[in-house]
């Protein structure tokens, strides 16, 4: 078993793991030598890393995507967390386990496929039904929809995140159809489960989460609406105003043409659609930003660029504060007991007994 995990890591001890080499970039310290800067990951989490001495010695040796194995101490600086690495040495990939790099769904991702089916199933709509059961009857559409992330890191970005996304969306498009009388809820839900197909060509994930060599020339509003019109063409009587009205949903789902859409939304199904999607996201993004956040101190994340914000650590920021107990005052010193005078006889007539009877009763 892989141990530390990432989201296990102290600050201020000694860190000595495997780790998965998420992004590796070779810069120069003032003095002219190399020194690597590197992001290194689990399942859950990841960490900045620098390795200032040695590097030159292991630049070659490994690449992004990459298991390595290192030793060193992570530390605080300007309050986020950075492992100084002391030594570093690959790792083949045989000697680890993959499911302990790549995060994944915490729901089985079989059982989120049966729902989906489900859903389908309880369509009335006779030509939308079998245009998806055409799409996931395709076992390689099939598996890869409940494998794909639903993004490379923005959002539900772990294998099995994509059939998560559309399932969390589902619900809802569910409540949301029912609130608007006008909305044909089985166009809407149609769109839905088909507005991010594209990503089950557009994302590589078997090692890492990234990019196709198709999936960055296309990207997958257009790679989507390709596989849905293949599949159109398989469906006898299709309407061609249905059609017309499911691609533009695919087309204009990111909402605004500088976000990436063809077409702005033009119908409610549509607009709709392109707020659920909206609206799931970002949920997503807020709540693994808090979770994530590396910042060691406040209650202030770091700030997103997907957000376009810090994000308020909620949980933090309600905690009672912590008071510093101020040192208590020194209680007074009780004055220190006197002795009894020793008791001298009344009647002791002796002139030392009178003096030695005047000097211990304070007499004069």
């Amino acid at each position: 078993m892989k141990t530390p995990y990432v989201n296990e890591l102290q600050a201020n001890q000694p860190v000595s793991g495997t780790f998965l080499v998420s992004h590796k970039e070779v810069r120069q310290k003032k003095t002219g030598d190399p020194y690597l800067s590197l992001t290194l990951s689990d399942r859950t989490g990841e960490v900045d890393a620098k390795m200032w001495d040695n590097a030159a010695e292991v630049l070659d040796a490994f690449g992004r995507d990459d298991f390595v194995r290192v030793k060193g101490l992570l530390q605080v600086f300007h309050n986020r967390q950075q492992l100084s690495i002391h030594k570093l040495q690959p790792v083949p990939d045989s000697e680890v386990d993959a499911g302990d790099f790549y995060p994944a769904s915490k729901r089985d991702r079989d059982e989120m496929f049966r729902e989906l089916q489900g859903l389908i199933a309880g369509m009335s709509n006779p030509h939308l039904k079998a245009l998806l059961e055409a799409i996931f009857a395709d076992e390689a559409i099939a598996l890869a929809f409940r494998t794909a992330p639903a993004a490379k890191s923005v959002h539900h970005a772990w294998i099995g995140g994509l059939i998560e996304h559309v399932l969390s969306m589902s619900q809802l498009a569910k409540f949301t159809a029912a609130h608007y009388p006008d909305i044909d809820g089985d166009l809407l839900l149609a769109g839905v489960i088909l507005h991010d197909l594209g990503k089950v060509h557009e994302l590589t994930y078997a090692r890492g989460f990234g990019y196709s060599d198709e999936g960055q020339l296309l990207g997958h509003i257009v790679m989507g609406v390709r596989i849905i019109d293949d599949k159109l063409r398989l469906i006898p009587g299709f309407p061609a105003t249905l059609r017309d009205l499911l691609l533009h949903m695919i087309l204009s789902h990111h909402g605004e043409m500088e976000f990436g859409s063809p077409k702005i939304p033009l119908f409610a199904e549509a607009l709709l659609l392109h707020h659920l999607d909206n609206l799931d996201s970002r949920m997503e993004i807020i709540r693994a930003q808090v979770e994530k956040d590396q910042l060691v101190e406040g209650v202030w994340t770091g700030f997103n660029p997907a957000l376009g914000r810090s994000a308020l650590k909620k949980r933090k920021f309600l905690e009672p504060p912590v008071t510093k107990k101020e040192p208590s005052a020194e209680a007074p010193r009780s004055p220190a007991p006197v002795a009894p005078a020793p008791h001298v006889p009344a009647d002791s007539a002796s002139p030392f007994a009178s003096k030695l009877r005047d000097a211990l009763t304070g007499e004069r």
